[in-house]
């Protein structure tokens, strides 16, 4: 099982593979953004993301250098991202949720040269001190200070650059993500990951694959690797449309089902959200949709089986990380390997080795450690912490697993501090860190709480200054605090005051002690 991928990805670039697609399916829908409704046919499309690429090296984009991107899903998002890589340069996808602080620490991170968003969400922004940045382009409302996203995709000259490096060693994507520990570090994903990973996604001769004429809803937002690289570049390749939608909306979603999409990638959150619709008889009778595949977050072992049970719909749970590009295991829709409340196999030449904590790793349970030609090239600007995860070559997940006689994996506990709030990664250190900025928080710590809707939300243990006392409406005040300089999912829903944080003699946060009280 799972030893061929479906096609051979030595020496293709990203784009370059886009542009193939565009010119095999050039009458075929490629892109349809519902919050314009516009459609982009393959073919337009691949003249679209060649005439941004010139206006990027017009504007003075130069080879290895970073374009951020700070929008929510739409064609411009789309066009953006692989104009860029075309360009020469490297795509860094932004939060559009992020409040200013968050926009600011990735952009002078990164060292992007370039912002493509909007003037509704940099509105009340200050990004005029970051050194590095020259432009920024504004894409449907005009704003103070920025050009119009048109002025990009005016006819230019300008010659695109060649590779000045292999496919295996140039960036496509510069994602960020807090990996298994602190505040958001850029994820360095070659074209070889990115590609190599769709191809090992797209696994020939299973069902629960995209093939050329599918409709995959897109509500997934592309800035995370799942969107980016499970639905938007796998369904481009194969020849499918992708359907744009700005966010998640349950309506939204039922209406477009019911009319032509044929598969769904989604969260665990939202299959219950539809599993509710079901139950309310909102769910479409005469949907055509073969498939949905979950990742992102734990899945609560029943709700597949009533998902497929309300809806007739299969289930195939994923796992990977933003590391990872980000696909390491899938399960199946053949019946004869249904196994929805699991992993699933890992993927082609993906080898998965079970650390236990004496370091036997001949177990059938310890710490995922994994490696494979989808793995990251490093963390941007980081080599300490690449090197605490990438140790020989393998990728240490901070994830437990355990493995079945059939090779079917379950993930069982997590070792890393990570919160998973709807999927979405929270860092307890940047919570922390914010939190510490408050007058009356003298020490603090942060971790998830599970919850049945979100998976978990974060909660705060807070130290008060001398002299300060505790009451309810500090409480409110401090959760209040974090939501006006963190997007809102990073706020914590819940905060316990205490005379002391638990720590390690190094200083270190003993997180499990916290989560023991809770």
């Amino acid at each position: 099982m799972r030893s061929r991928l479906y096609a051979d990805p030595t020496g293709l670039f990203l784009h370059d593979a886009i542009l193939t697609a565009c010119q095999k399916f050039p009458q075929q829908i490629a892109i349809l953004d519902t919050s314009s409704n516009k459609e982009i046919r393959y073919e337009d499309y691949g003249k679209l993301i060649g005439r941004l690429a010139r206006g990027f090296v017009s504007a003075g984009v130069k080879p290895g250098e970073v374009i951020a991107i700070y929008l929510l899903n739409s064609w411009e998002f789309a066009a953006s991202y692989h104009a860029a890589t075309l360009a020469g340069a490297i795509p860094t996808p932004l939060n559009p949720s992020y409040r200013e602080r968050e926009v600011r620490y990735q952009l002078e991170n990164s060292d992007a040269v370039l912002l493509v968003t909007d003037a509704p969400l940099i509105a009340s922004m200050n990004l005029c001190s970051l050194e590095k940045l020259r432009k920024v382009y504004a894409t449907r409302t005009h704003s103070a200070g920025a050009e119009a996203f048109s002025n990009l995709l005016q006819p230019a000259s300008a010659a695109l650059p060649r590779p000045e490096a292999s496919e295996k060693q140039t960036i496509a994507a510069l994602p960020y993500s807090s990996g298994t520990t602190g505040l958001p570090k850029g994820v360095m994903l070659s074209h070889a990951n990115l590609v190599t990973n769709a191809y090992q996604f797209l696994a020939p001769g299973e069902e629960a694959t995209f093939r050329a004429g599918d409709s995959l809803l897109c509500f997934l937002p592309l800035y995370h690797i799942y969107g980016l690289n499970v639905v938007l570049n796998p369904g481009l390749l194969v020849g499918a449309t992708v359907v744009l939608m700005p966010r998640f909306d349950l309506a939204k979603a039922l209406e477009l089902m019911e009319q032509q999409i044929t598969f769904v990638p989604l969260v665990p959150p939202v299959m219950n959200a539809f599993c509710q619709a079901a139950e309310q008889k909102l769910f479409p009778q005469n949907h055509q949709v073969r498939a949905v595949k979950s990742g992102a977050a734990p899945l609560a072992p029943d709700l597949p089986r009533r998902f497929t049970a309300l809806t007739g719909i299969p289930v195939r749970q994923g796992y990977g990380m933003t590391e990872a590009s980000p696909v390491t295991h899938m399960g199946f829709i053949e019946e004869h390997l249904y196994k929805p409340d699991s992993i699933g196999r890992p993927l082609a030449f993906t080898d998965c080795r079970l650390v236990n904590d004496a370091g036997d790793d001949s177990a059938d349970s310890g710490e995922l450690v994994m490696r494979g030609p989808q793995f990251m090239l490093g963390y941007w600007k980081s080599p300490q912490a690449t090197r605490e995860v990438m140790r020989e070559g393998w990728y240490w997940s901070g994830d437990v697993a355990s493995r079945d006689d059939r090779n079917f994996f379950q993930i069982v506990d997590r070792r890393k501090e990570m919160i998973k709030y709807k999927g979405f990664a929270v860092a307890p250190a940047e919570v922390e860190a914010v939190l510490l900025e408050h007058p009356q928080v003298k020490d603090c710590g942060v971790v998830g709480r599970q919850d049945s809707a979100a998976g978990e939300v974060p909660c705060a243990f807070v130290v008060l200054r001398d002299g300060v006392r505790e009451n309810g409406g500090l409480a409110d005040e401090l959760c209040g605090y974090v939501g006006e300089r963190l997007t809102s999912y990073k706020q914590p829903r819940e905060v316990r005051f205490v005379t002391a944080i638990p720590r390690t003699p190094s200083g270190k946060i003993l997180r499990r002690e916290l989560r023991d009280k809770l």
